[in-house]
């Protein structure tokens, strides 16, 4: 026989296999064993979640020869020409291709007729939002009275694109989301039956690959069994998902939280090379970091995380990272995610994030002081000559005598690493003997330099070159422009770096160049001072009035000063 998908093998036959649904099944049952069925159902909730297999169900269990019953019995001739599709008095109607306003008519004209061999005709119509405007109107008065022989199931991903005159004239049952320990459940129960060997990690990997759909995780284990070889192995799971294992994740935000970048670039460099994509990196890092969170505060719920299993590894890391990290690195990881959605260069996003998380600000956790009997008599002498400062207060006298130290306010000291001065001196310098054919030679071999210093492994090196540029340069020396502060302060802080780079553009210019890094804010400032100065102090005849460039002079002759618009 044809090979069929284990999503259409096991496919639910009676409610009892309809997983994670409790809140459905149990009200349906309780309607069929009380024969209060409705005549028309709103089945709404994300894909593979069960809508249109419960529908079947509920067509079976009403025309079933024993009824009523709680469960279809799945043995008599009509649940046997339902589950085959043989039966006419079942009818399924995509509404994606039947949407047309005739389709519906024809329902309409045909409702009337008796069932041929069960005792309603159910009509089951998926995806039931696609149906037009024209279409709901033609349904409308058939919906809210239809012949008692008829039972309408309607089923649907989007509910809110359904008019309300529709949904007032069904019960409505909405189908969540099935949460991860009941796909795994399932799914080892199916690999069970089907004689497949697993491992428990595997099934966990692809649960949360499934985001709640039990087709998508049946048709995710249906890859990973054609993938592996005698068993679904934890590594297979993730190569068929695209997933990222744990172990990787951990490393990263370990990496991340010593502050290490050559690791946490390394574990990022490794895991694009086995082609993960960067998008997909940087969510699982955002709903890593959010587990993490989550379990510092309730450390019990373990169901409520997304892509982690509480290990040894995890617990260690949950104790060593502060919750105010957390809220840091969910945030920048967020902004930068819908950064990557209209860059071609995710990569290079992913990369800076990662030495930005490194470098971000650490905030200690308060030191509790352990009061001794010394520092309780210090602390009663503070108070105590607070109220005889209180006291002259009162009495008028505000004017206390300030001492030169007090009266000095105190300098703040600079925190972190964002702050760095140039050496504005030296960059006007190269300014004043700087060449275009020198600055045009660098940036013509710019790209084969960082293609260099990829060849000698100096992947973190060019990671902070990315978005690094050389804006002026003269014989020996050039102006190297950084975009943040806080990587021309590592980049030429780095000894290998300044010695690396001279060297490599020797080899391809022939000339030795030494660096001056600038952040950009102050390169414009540099810039525009410089400008200002060469312009006042060119001056041209013996009045002392400044020059002007010959083409300007004459365009000002042309159309006139006030016409004249004069850009660097």
């Amino acid at each position: 026989m044809v090979y069929q998908a284990l999503y259409r093998v096991w496919r639910p036959q009676e409610f009892a296999d309809v997983v994670g649904q409790k809140h459905v099944t149990k009200t349906l049952q309780n309607a069929l064993l009380q024969e209060k069925i409705s005549h028309a159902y709103l089945f709404s909730g994300p894909r593979g979640t069960g809508k249109t297999s419960a529908a079947k169900i509920l067509a079976k269990a009403v025309n079933c020869e024993r009824a009523p019953v709680g469960e279809p019995c799945n043995k008599c001739a009509v649940c046997k020409g339902i589950t085959d599709g043989s039966l006419p008095d079942v009818i399924e109607l995509d509404a994606a291709s039947n949407n047309g306003v005739d389709e519906i008519r024809d329902i309409r004209d045909k409702v009337k007729y008796a069932p041929n061999e069960g005792r309603f005709k159910v009509y089951i119509v998926d995806e039931v939002h696609m149906l037009s405007t024209g279409a709901f109107n033609a349904l409308l008065k058939t919906l809210e009275e239809p012949p008692k022989h008829v039972i309408f199931i309607l089923a649907t991903t989007e509910p809110h694109k359904i008019p309300l005159t529709i949904i007032s004239r069904c019960q409505r049952f909405d189908f969540k989301r099935i949460t991860a320990e009941d796909i795994v459940g399932r799914m080892m129960h199916i690999a069970t039956e089907s004689n497949v060997s697993y491992e428990e990690k595997a099934m966990h990997v692809i649960a949360r690959a499934a985001e709640g759909g039990m087709r998508d995780a049946l048709s995710l284990l249906d890859q990973a069994i054609s993938f592996s070889q005698d068993q679904v192995t934890l590594e297979d799971a993730l190569t068929v998902t695209g997933s990222i294992g744990q172990d990787r994740l951990t490393r990263l935000v370990q990496s991340i939280q010593k502050q290490d970048v050559a690791t946490a670039l390394e574990t990022i460099d490794e895991l694009l090379r086995q082609g993960k994509d960067p998008i997909r990196l940087i969510e699982d890092m955002i709903l890593y970091s959010r587990d993490l969170l989550l379990y510092k505060a309730a450390p019990n719920l373990e169901e409520s995380m997304d892509r982690v299993l509480s290990d040894e590894d995890f617990r260690k890391l949950a104790d060593e990272v502060q919750s105010d990290q957390l809220y840091s690195y969910i945030d920048i990881l967020n902004k930068t995610q819908q950064e990557m959605k209209f860059t071609n260069h995710a990569r290079t996003y992913l990369e800076v994030v990662a030495v930005k998380l490194c470098h971000a600000e650490r905030q200690t956790a308060p030191v509790e002081v352990q009061q001794t009997p010394d520092s309780q008599q210090l602390i009663q002498r503070v108070q105590q000559l607070e109220g005889e400062l209180k006291q002259l207060k009162q009495n008028g006298i505000t004017n206390t005598p300030v001492t030169e130290a007090s009266a000095t306010p105190a300098k703040k000291t600079s925190r972190g690493t964002k702050d760095f001065k140039a050496p504005v001196g030296r960059i006007k310098e190269v300014l004043q003997h700087a060449t275009k054919n020198d600055i045009a030679q660098i940036k013509s071999r710019w790209g084969d330099m960082l293609e260099s210093l990829n060849r000698q492994q100096l992947r973190s090196l060019t990671a902070l070159l990315n978005e690094a540029e050389p804006v002026a340069a003269s014989q020996d020396v050039f102006v190297l422009k950084f975009k943040y502060d806080i990587h021309c302060k590592m980049a030429m802080e780095n000894n290998k770096l300044t010695e690396t780079m001279p060297s490599i553009l020797q080899e391809l210019t022939g000339s030795l160049y030494n660096i001056i890094g600038v952040p950009e804010e102050q390169w414009l400032e540099i810039r525009e001072d410089f400008i200002q100065h060469q312009g006042q102090s060119e001056v041209s005849d013996e009045e002392g009035k400044p020059k002007e460039d010959p083409l300007i002079a004459e365009a000002r002759k042309l159309v006139g000063s006030e016409l004249l618009d004069i850009q660097d």
